[in-house]
């Protein structure tokens, strides 16, 4: 995503409250806007708000995280609880993750990523496509017909875009971090220095190399070498 989530916190006891923001500010992809101990403020000045997602404990007197929820007309959140016996209700409320306490920063990292996942297929319903100043001049790329892109065998500067029908285009002066910023998280993930892929084209993967769905001339399928620095990430995005 180009820009952080924004994200609401609800927890009735402060250390706990506490440790979760601090937990929040060391996460790039999040901004804390507010931080509640108490539910019913929290309900007060929520339309005051603008936020993107909000992170609930779900043992709280007087309102319970699961009542809060029910009043946040659909909008993304995450559970928290010491307790597991509430799974299964927060999951019914269609929340985007359930987190154990004590809760530890690598597990509220991959709740986060599902977070961002959600809210990017919402958002793509809106924009599917990403206009780039390309050699043809300025050119759309729709989000679906994008294969993949590699670097430009000419200037390593430029990357060439290949697209589902065939057509290619070299997108000029364009890195491969500022194109991902425009990308998909959930459908896009680079897997070595020269090389972002769709993920609907990955047939099966190594641990150093993936095999795509795209043929070549010579009748062989395309394959990409998957670097070590690259992998995790790929790997957690094409088993959701």
């Amino acid at each position: 995503m180009t820009t952080k989530l924004k994200c609401l916190l609800l927890d009735d006891e402060l250390p706990g409250l506490t440790y979760l923001k601090m937990l929040c500010e060391q996460i790039p992809e999040l901004e804390v806007v507010k931080a509640f101990n108490n539910p019913e403020v929290f309900l007060k000045e929520i339309d005051s708000l603008e936020f993107d997602l909000c992170i609930l404990d779900i043992e709280m007197p007087g309102m319970s995280g699961l009542s809060v929820a029910k009043l946040l007309n659909g909008k993304p959140v995450i559970f928290t609880t010491a307790y597991k016996e509430y799974a299964i209700d927060a999951f019914d409320l269609n929340a985007i993750d359930y987190i154990r306490k004590p809760v530890q920063k690598e597990r509220l990292e991959v709740a986060i990523q599902k977070a961002i996942i959600r809210i990017e297929k919402q958002l793509q319903k809106v924009k599917n496509f990403i206009s780039l100043n390309s050699d043809k001049g300025r050119v759309s790329l729709y989000f679906d017909q994008l294969l993949y892109v590699t670097i430009s065998e000419f200037d390593s500067r430029d990357k060439l875009a290949i697209l589902e029908n065939g057509s290619k285009f070299v997108l000029k002066n364009i890195s491969f971090e500022k194109l991902l910023l425009d990308l998909p998280k959930s459908k896009f993930c680079r897997i070595n220095k020269k090389d972002v892929i769709a993920l609907k084209i990955v047939q099966h993967y190594t641990a150093d190399e993936v095999t795509t769905g795209i043929q070549l001339p010579s009748g062989k399928s395309l394959t990409l070498p998957l670097s070590e620095v690259y992998r995790s990430e790929f790997i957690e995005k094409i088993r959701f």
